[in-house]
């Protein structure tokens, strides 16, 4: 069960994030040292045969679900062997695997060659993919910084809306690799821990919506419906005061402002899972209500994928299979292209990154409270995903 942290833990968390990130701000001054450039994301199996690895490893962390971290092993062992067979067909059903890792290396690569030019003070920049469940996982990617001879490097989240059972899980198993394999901090590290209103960002959706919703007939264009649709959360997580849902809210607004309003549109969200009660609305019911009604009233529904960078099964499955495809109505439905190879997008992360570096700051101003309202916690838990800080050599 989630809930507020203790006191003792609270100044525990805010103490171990501003270890882990400290004396950033040094490194950025010299040029002589490279800095890597890590696009940190869930991942996705990239074969069908990487299945049952990445469902044990989702369902066995504790930030994203959080269960009885005793028995959550096996559970999660039960539960990846019981869901293997199908997921492994829903893969099948998209081509054999996951495009988040190919269009993940490129976008960071892409991102590095901008920075290379635009802040030839942190040059050179080298690209890195840390996935949470999938090939390449964080230690191994950890250990190939190393092997590079990386001195300093920015965890750049691909959860451009913070979630602590996301973004904050992917900073804890960054601090675990940090005890484990960097206790001396040869790398020093700062952290992009959300970017919901990204200039890029935002006009790369709109770019992409506004050519979507010229597929449709002129004289409907502007009454097809915009359903924005996310990654939905258990309301375990929400009721904690996670900053999720507003900041998606805050990319939906900055999105139709840039649009100018100029079509009706619902924030609707996806992906639950078990028994539990998730966010809503869902956006497969939504959907079917709203494609369901007189052609008049809903001439028309565009997804969008909102909170995600890249195709991945959420969006090749999810809606244009599941949403889409298998709809009676699929005629009046369509899917925004995801943002994947944009250069809006990859231009406004590579300017989101430079003007990071040169600030300075390690991380921002909400993740301190990020920690403190994560999921509950007390100290030896804390110490066990941080760390005695204190032991770690500056």
């Amino acid at each position: 069960m989630l809930g507020i942290r203790s006191t003792n833990a609270s100044k525990s968390s805010t103490r171990v994030l501003r270890r882990c990130f400290s004396q950033s701000h040094i490194y950025y001054k010299s040029n002589k040292d490279a800095t890597g450039i890590v696009f940190m994301n869930m991942g996705g199996p990239s074969t069908v045969e990487e299945t049952h690895d990445f469902l044990y490893q989702l369902f066995a962390d504790n930030d994203l679900i959080p269960i009885n971290k005793r028995f959550q092993p096996l559970i999660a062992k039960y539960i990846a062997k019981f869901r293997t067979p199908k997921i492994e067909q829903q893969y099948r059903e998209i081509g054999g695997g996951s495009p988040i890792r190919k269009w993940s290396e490129y976008q960071s690569t892409r991102v590095c060659k901008i920075l290379d030019e635009i802040s030839p003070e942190t040059k050179p920049h080298y690209p890195y993919v840390a996935f949470r469940y999938a090939k390449p996982l964080t230690d191994e990617t950890y250990q190939k910084m190393l092997d590079d001879g990386v001195t300093r490097a920015v965890a750049l989240t691909q959860y451009q809306q913070f979630s602590y059972s996301t973004t904050g899980s992917s900073i804890n198993e960054l601090w675990r690799q940090v005890k484990k394999l960097d206790p001396n901090r040869s790398i020093v590290w700062s952290t992009i821990d959300r970017w919901p209103t990204n200039k890029g960002l935002v006009d790369a959706f709109a770019t992409n919506i506004t050519k979507k919703l010229k597929e449709f007939p002129e004289e409907i264009r502007d009454k097809v419906i915009i359903l924005f649709s996310s990654h939905s959360l258990p309301m375990d997580v929400v009721n904690t005061g996670d900053a999720y849902p507003a900041e998606v809210a805050s990319t939906v607004n900055q999105i139709m402002t840039k649009l100018k309003f100029k079509n009706p549109y619902r924030l609707t969200w996806q992906s639950q899972v078990g028994p539990k009660p998730w966010l809503g609305a869902q956006t497969l019911a939504i959907s079917q209500f709203l494609s369901g009604m007189d052609r008049t009233k809903v001439p028309g529904i565009c997804f969008v994928p909102v909170s995600f960078t890249t195709d991945h099964i959420e969006t090749l499955h999810e809606v244009d299979i599941g949403m889409i495809q298998e709809s009676d109505n699929r005629d009046i439905l369509k899917r925004c292209d995801s943002l994947n190879g944009s250069e809006l997008l990859i231009s406004g992360m590579a300017e989101m990154v430079k003007n990071h570096l040169k600030s300075g700051q390690l991380y921002s101003k909400q993740l301190p409270l990020d920690y403190l309202l994560g999921k509950s916690s007390d100290p030896a838990n804390l110490e066990q995903l941080f760390g005695d800080h204190r032991k770690i050599k500056s």
